[in-house]
């Protein structure tokens, strides 16, 4: 399985960029950029790059926003605009699950980091912006990027409720995802 991760970064090549812009939908309006660590986690970036250069985050929901902690997007088999809705954040992409690639890099608000199950080595394409620092998550989540530009917007997306942030009704959407350079 890490064999083809490795490869995924490899063919990655031209599709593994520095970051993301993404433009969102919804409550939110208006587009945010991203510096991904290529050099921190390296093969959790190359698969969202690999993911958004296919068009695969275009029309996905957030999913899961607590305010003053974080929202949570990337479900790609489950997450898309337009599908039922009702299992979204319970899926992740076609490729396999990615290793974990802990860090001493704090998260701090607009940080990036990947999400994941009980299992530290399940990460797949969904992943989380901070709203605040949390820094409960150090060591124990992989931390991939941080938000640049329009952190304003992740502050409009649109709030879950209960505990565990559910968006009901319409959520906020990544309308587009583009690799940059």
């Amino acid at each position: 399985m890490y064999k083809s991760l490795i490869a995924l970064a490899v063919l990655a090549g031209p599709a593994f960029g520095a970051g993301l812009e993404i433009d969102i939908a919804g409550e939110a309006n208006g587009t945010i950029t991203i510096d991904l660590f290529e050099d921190v986690a390296p093969l959790h970036t190359a698969q969202i790059s690999a993911i958004a250069a296919q068009g695969g985050y275009d029309n996905v929901v957030f999913h899961r926003v607590i305010d003053g902690f974080m929202a949570q997007t990337g479900d790609v088999e489950n997450g898309v605009m337009g599908s039922d809705l009702s299992r979204a954040g319970m899926g992740g992409s076609a490729f396999d699950d990615i290793p974990a690639e802990f860090s001493d890099l704090p998260f701090e608000r607009g940080v990036v980091g990947m999400a994941r199950s009980q299992n530290p080595n399940s990460a797949n394409s969904q992943f989380f912006i901070m709203f605040e620092p949390g820094y409960f998550l150090n060591g124990q989540y992989t931390v991939v990027g941080q938000v640049t530009a329009g952190m304003e917007i992740v502050d409009a997306i649109k709030r879950g409720t209960g505990a565990n942030g559910a968006v009901i009704g319409q959520p906020d959407m990544m309308a587009a995802v583009r690799v940059t350079e």
